[in-house]
């Protein structure tokens, strides 16, 4: 089947919003024209399409229309499930029955999201005790009701989803899955027909459309593991948040307790021999070597470190190479799940004990309470990886609503992998050099929202630049000032939760009469459904309320952001890769710090705008934004809100938006 022509696509999507009971919008028409054409060139697209310019639909439907299975990869839950739950469906209703449209679609995630019917109905007899002790109260409960809620996904033909179970913790949830390592295989299990990941799987290799996350993308495509049927082209929805996502999913843990608990689970397997032992004396030196470390990056591994990770990877090759063999019909989940373990410590241990300058070594004490410091290793950049593993085979579609960093796509297509590389090729008896360049292009559709009009930049340029200490008098002055102001109706986000809990208590304690929530005083979804009910409330948070929230209307008519939110400079990756780039002969600061804070600014000042009828300010009390030398980039990053300083104009503004 021949791709769809332009008149094709315009004709299907002005089907569907009709169907949908929408309404036309020249960057949706443009955007999915565009996704189409990449499609059927080959040639890789960024498109920025703002808030309501439904770009869901706009790459739906090419996809639809696209010859060879398309794959979407999404960031969040919460847009995978939007998808899956009403959009497509809704798009299938509408256009679904038409000549040349596979309305076939499927949902496939990493096998841990997955219930396994054999670790439920079977069990694995080394975790058999540890489950008998649970609490009936609390874990052992929760365990029951997965089991049971895993039988009637079985029963009524179900998926198994992690993200259908009932409420539970992620221990709790480890009861009933295992990892992609720790399976048995379909046709070594006794319930491999009835398998929840294996039935996902199928569908997708019998779909035209699979809907995935970026995690997953990342292990086909760039770990080289496959997990989703041969396809021909992919769009990265939530493209922003692509390289952290491949970075997190390329990112390998390490610690004596991880070690520990391997080696024990393998000495009911292995007894025969010392491998197990060795193993756990191993992980001894391992914490031995981590004690005398500080916490934060490696650059010179110390030779107390470097002798304990080789005794730990030796010792787990060899208590691996100690497994008795299997033979084809047994199944033996104890064994399995065993070597997996031991396997990933040998992996783990393997990559870190060869120090590679591409990869960042650091200790991380932020879970020492749990099992001690760990050892975390992670790629200096990944669009190396991006480029030669996907984009080179693929063609690629990148869209969100944050492409354009200081005014331009180069930032952005640079960190995914497209930008010209140098090679050195042969050239008769010389050398040559050579550079590569894989075709893309990228485009801004708009937002049919007039930014300029609906919101206000305040930029607060009479404080004092943010210091070490957390927020001081002034900025607390200032922040009861403004949520005062707009009588409530304002989200807080912060670039710490000691700097979140100070506003928090400042509002309690001078503005009684109105409702102050604070990230942690209740789950995420709690929260949001108080600060959308009740006006008059404030909501103050850090990280995931500057991407995750949607809370359009005049509930929210103040978005405040305390400062610039630079990445942090203990932070043990963003230190490394800035200090390559300034190597490389780059401004480091500039291509990794600045665009690090431009893409969070960007995303915390999208909460306010999220209709045509939402008005508002967003406040940022950081004066750098106004003064520094780097203000311009980041101003450039934000929607084209109406600029000012004038925080009487603002306050005056807030109060006329709240009906005073």
């Amino acid at each position: 089947m021949p791709d769809p022509t332009p008149s094709r696509v315009r004709e299907v999507l002005a089907q569907a919003v009709e169907a949908l009971g929408g309404q036309e919008r020249s960057g949706q028409v443009e955007m999915a024209e565009a996704v189409a054409n990449a499609m059927e060139s080959e040639t890789h697209l960024l498109v920025q399409a703002g808030t309501g310019t439904g770009k869901s639909l706009a790459y739906l439907v090419p996809s639809l229309l696209h010859r060879n299975r398309v794959v979407i990869a999404t960031a969040t839950l919460a847009l995978q499930h939007q998808l899956v739950e009403r959009d497509i469906p809704r798009l299938m209703t509408a256009i679904g029955g038409q000549k040349g449209i596979d309305a076939s679609y499927a949902v496939l995630k990493g096998r841990s999201n997955y219930a396994c019917l054999h670790r439920i109905r079977e069990g694995v007899p080394d975790d058999q005790g540890a489950l008998v002790e649970m609490p009936l109260g609390s874990l052992g409960e929760q365990v029951l009701e997965l089991r049971e809620w895993a039988e009637s996904e079985a029963t009524s033909g179900a998926t198994g989803e992690r993200d259908n179970a009932p409420r539970h913790t992620e221990r709790v949830w480890r009861q009933v899955s295992v990892s992609a390592r720790e399976c048995l295989g379909k046709t070594k299990c006794a319930f491999g027909e009835e398998c929840f990941a294996e039935r996902a799987k199928e569908k997708a290799a019998k779909s035209s459309l699979v809907i995935t996350n970026h995690s997953l993308l990342a292990i086909d495509a760039i770990e080289g593991i496959p997990m989703i049927p041969e396809y021909d082209a992919v769009v990265i929805d939530e493209a922003h948040e692509l390289v952290a996502r491949v970075t997190q999913a390329a990112t390998d843990e390490l610690s004596a307790t991880d070690i520990e608990r391997a080696g024990r689970r393998a000495l009911r397997q292995v007894s025969e021999d010392n491998s197990a032992e060795d193993l756990m004396d191993a992980g001894e030196a391992l914490s031995d070597a981590l004690a005398e470390l500080e916490p934060g990056r490696i650059d010179r591994m110390p030779q107390e470190l470097s002798d304990a990770l080789v005794l730990v990877r030796d010792a787990a090759r060899a208590c691996v190479a100690a497994f008795p063999k299997e033979k084809e019909s047994e199944a033996d989940a104890a064994r399995t799940q065993a070597k997996a373990m031991v396997s990933d410590v040998f992996a783990v241990a393997e990559r870190m004990a060869a120090s590679l300058e591409s990869d960042v070594l650091w200790r991380n004490d932020r879970d020492a309470q749990r099992g001690g410091p760990q050892l975390c290793v992670a790629p200096l950049q990944v669009w190396g990886q991006m480029r030669d593993k996907l984009l080179a085979d693929k063609t690629v579609v990148f869209t969100s609503a944050t492409l354009m960093l200081g005014g331009d796509f180069g930032v952005v297509a640079s960190s995914v992998g497209l930008k010209p590389t140098e090679r050195l090729v042969p050239d008769g008896p010389s050398i040559a050099r050579t550079e590569t360049v894989l075709p893309w292009r990228g485009i801004d559709v708009g937002s049919p929202f007039d930014y300029a009009k609906q919101g206000i930049l305040y930029v607060a340029k009479h404080l004092p630049p943010p210091g070490r200490d957390g927020l001081g008098p002034a900025q607390l002055d200032e922040i009861v000032s403004l949520v005062d102001a707009a009588d409530g109706r304002t989200l807080g986000l912060f670039s710490s939760r000691r700097a979140a809990d100070a506003a928090a208590e400042a509002v309690r304690e001078r503005l009684p009469h109105l409702t102050t929530l604070a990230q942690g005083d209740a789950q995420l979804p709690e929260l949001a459904k108080q600060f959308v009910e009740d006006p008059h409330t404030v909501l103050f948070g850090t990280l995931s309320l500057w991407q995750g929230l949607d809370v359009p209307g005049d509930t929210c008519t103040l978005v405040m952001i305390d400062r610039i939110p630079f990445p942090r400079p203990d932070d043990p990756l963003m230190s490394a890769r800035q200090r390559a780039a300034d190597k490389a002969g780059v401004n480091g600061f500039m291509s990794v710090a600045a665009t690090h804070a431009a893409l969070l600014l960007a995303q915390g000042a999208g909460r306010l705008i999220r209709t045509s009828t939402d008005r508002g300010i967003v406040a940022v009390l950081d004066p750098r934004l106004a003064t520094a030398r780097y203000g311009g980039f980041l101003r450039a990053s934000l929607p084209p809100m109406w600029p000012t300083s004038d925080g009487e104009m603002v306050r005056g503004a807030l109060k006329r938006l709240s009906g005073r």
